[in-house]
């Protein structure tokens, strides 16, 4: 088993997240801006209609896993893997990819640990979850700038246990495009359409998100109550 050496720890492969939970809103935005964000990783947007991408935001607590607990904010987009042509028919987005474009935390070891063993453009950030009530409720502020408040209305319940394989996710740093394979079991989903409040701050981030066109209402929204996630060795994609 492959292991890496993080501030004086090993981290043995894959790393394995034994309790974690995950509120996401998916937001369709203007695939021409989403393409000029994303040209720096030399991968493309797939489009879920004609001139539209899918921006992915997403919190996360993780309470139990082999990086410890922190907190964790994300922006994603979905994207072609390398090699895959274009199309904007729903049944090809099964191929698509994750490609996280930013990705703060609250803990400088997950940071140095994200960072170097798969290229995550992890950041230190200001991440205040509040996920006690029914609504689940992020405040991000980085650098004493607020980026955006985010809150998530759960939906209907999936019942049961759900193991998925979600879509490859995609990172670039230092001029390096990584492929990295991971895994979701879930435990208390739910899902609805819409279902998502989100008030934008005056961060860069913020006006990024803005340009993009990002509209009020969610496509739609998901939350997990209990996930357990795996993730394997990173390889150049």
């Amino acid at each position: 088993m492959a292991s890496h050496l993080i501030q004086g720890r090993t981290v043995g492969m894959p790393v394995r997240v034994r309790d974690a939970e995950v509120c996401s809103a998916f937001y369709p935005v203007r695939a021409d801006a989403a393409r000029a964000v994303l040209a720096y990783s030399g991968l493309d947007v797939a489009e879920v209609l004609p001139g539209k991408a899918v921006c992915v935001l997403l919190f996360v607590d993780y309470r139990d896993g082999d990086l410890d607990a922190y907190h964790e904010f994300g922006m994603a987009f979905l994207v072609r893997p390398p090699g895959v042509p274009g199309s904007t028919r729903l049944g090809d987005l099964r191929r698509a990819g994750l490609f996280v474009h930013w990705l703060p935390v609250d803990r400088p070891f997950t940071l140095e640990a994200g960072r170097s063993l798969w290229g995550f453009p992890k950041e230190l950030a200001d991440i205040e979850l509040r996920l006690g009530s029914p609504y689940k409720r992020c405040i991000l502020r980085k650098d004493g700038r607020l980026v955006l408040d985010l809150l998530i209305k759960p939906g209907t319940s999936v019942p049961g246990v759900t193991t998925m394989a979600p879509p490859a996710a995609y990172t670039h740093l230092e001029g390096v495009t990584r492929r990295v394979p991971w895994s979701v079991r879930a435990r208390g989903a739910r899902i609805r359409p819409s279902g998502a409040l989100i008030r934008l701050g005056n961060h860069p981030i913020a006006k990024e998100l803005s340009e993009l066109g990002l509209p009020k209402r969610a496509m739609f929204t998901s939350t997990v109550s209990h996930a357990e996630l795996t993730f394997g060795e990173a390889e150049e994609a």
